[in-house]
């Protein structure tokens, strides 16, 4: 047992977790805004920076609408770092005792990230080190390497339409290519306190990266001169300007606590609950956590069909964060034992959003003067936080009863946040 613990502890050094506290960084949250979206050297998002009174006339645009795209993205990158799967909480055979000798209540090595209503058995203990690598490529379907934003000006007097003054139609349209990556390494255990009583922790480490660059046009209406200009005068105006950032931050993820019931288990099925209480220990600021406790109950039913073991899990996520929404869970898995030390693990899962959006992404811009016309505020469309995503990984078992443990898990709908796939690779020690 002591080389099997030696064997977890060298893993998770070997996956970032020590070099990871040494390597932190902080305010990739504020990063973004603050090097993405500023021009020039006046220190503030949006301002133009040049010697009239009209140097700040794209900040209203900035707090009232577009920022809610900037706050969406930043947002989702916390969440997707505390929503990254953890893998389920037992692996290898599970046992109860008969008589005093263990019995077998399974004959695979279980689903990797699903849930089976098995429970440990009383006594055993399981840890697990895995590493989960994500590249983000789209937000709510729209490419990350081309979010495009447009910026109205301030509607002020003499009139209350947008668009008088005429220079009011002018319009600062900015594009937007981001790399953002997460890599996140997990120590997972769990203790079987009872036969039908599982307790475990998972502890994530986290380390989240983000390159971007910003392209910036002031678009005039007409006229001979230009009186939104990043540099020059109205004259000569300079009407295009770039910024560019990259940063990263490394540090403890949000940790799952998690508690398994069995309700009843016979030698063909069994079903069970599990509470995971998802708590926010990662810095909301470094994009390391959601920022807010997450708690989830599912209802588990495994069946088992000689080598073949499906799974059925429903349940319900409540999220205290003010811009996520409540969703109801479920998924339909299988694992199959192919050979003595191989299991097959596939699984589709889904999450139904609870009411409507919290968060929306601003409308289109309406101008009234001197025409009446719409120009979109951004190319990223407004979508229910609805996901389904599919999961096909391996198990091997090796000498002592090790697992070794490979997975790809791939977004069947473009929601949120979103990766091409989701690689995990990992090592579990049943005891």
């Amino acid at each position: 047992m002591l080389r099997r613990l030696v064997s977890v502890v060298t893993l998770a050094t070997c996956l970032g977790l020590s070099p990871a506290v040494a390597e932190a960084q902080s305010g990739l949250r504020d990063r973004i805004e603050e090097e993405l979206f500023t021009f020039g050297t006046c220190g503030v998002p949006l301002c133009l920076d040049v010697s009239n009174l009209h140097g700040d006339h794209f900040l209203p645009s900035l707090a009232e609408g577009n920022d809610a795209v900037i706050a969406f993205l930043t947002d989702a990158i916390g969440r997707a770092a505390s929503s990254v799967p953890l893998g389920a909480t037992s692996s290898g055979a599970t046992f109860t005792f008969v008589g005093g000798l263990p019995v077998a209540t399974s004959t695979s090595a279980g689903p990797i990230f699903n849930e089976r209503a098995q429970t440990l058995g009383r006594g055993r203990f399981f840890m697990g080190a895995s590493v989960t690598g994500i590249e983000f490529t789209s937000l709510n379907g729209a490419p990350l390497s081309n979010l495009q934003l447009n910026f109205q000006h301030q509607d002020g007097d003499p009139t209350d339409d947008l668009g008088d003054p005429e220079f009011e139609n002018d319009v600062m349209a900015l594009e937007l290519a981001m790399d953002v990556s997460v890599l996140v390494a997990t120590l997972a255990m769990t203790y079987g306190v009872t036969d039908f009583l599982d307790i475990g922790v998972a502890v994530p480490m986290v380390r989240t990266s983000v390159r971007g660059r910003s392209d910036a046009q002031i678009l005039p209406f007409g006229g001979p001169s230009a009186i939104h200009h990043f540099a020059g005068d109205a004259s000569t105006p300079v009407l295009r300007a770039a910024a560019s950032m990259e940063g990263s931050a490394s540090g403890i993820g949000d940790v799952a606590a998690r508690l398994k019931i069995n309700l009843g288990q016979s030698s063909t099925m069994g079903a069970a609950l599990l509470t995971e209480i998802r708590f926010p220990t990662g810095d909301e600021e470094d994009l390391l956590g959601a920022g807010a406790m997450q708690i989830r109950v599912l209802g588990l039913y495994s069946a088992q069909l000689g080598t073949f073991s499906p799974h059925l899990n429903v349940g319900y996520t409540a999220r205290a964060a003010e811009t996520a929404n409540d969703a109801i869970f479920l998924a339909v898995a299988f694992d199959n034992l192919m050979t003595d030390w191989a299991t097959l693990a596939v699984g589709v899962e889904s999450e139904f959003q609870v009411g409507e959006n919290k968060f929306d992404l601003p409308g289109p811009i309406l101008f009234s003067t001197p025409f009446t016309r719409r120009v979109p505020a951004t190319n990223v469309p407004n979508k229910s936080g609805d996901l389904l995503r599919a999961t096909v990984g391996v198990k091997f078992t090796v000498r002592g009863g090790t697992v070794l443990v490979a997975n790809a898990l791939f977004p069947l709908r473009d929601v949120g946040l979103q990766p091409d796939f989701i690689w995990t690779l990992g090592l579990d020690f049943p005891f």
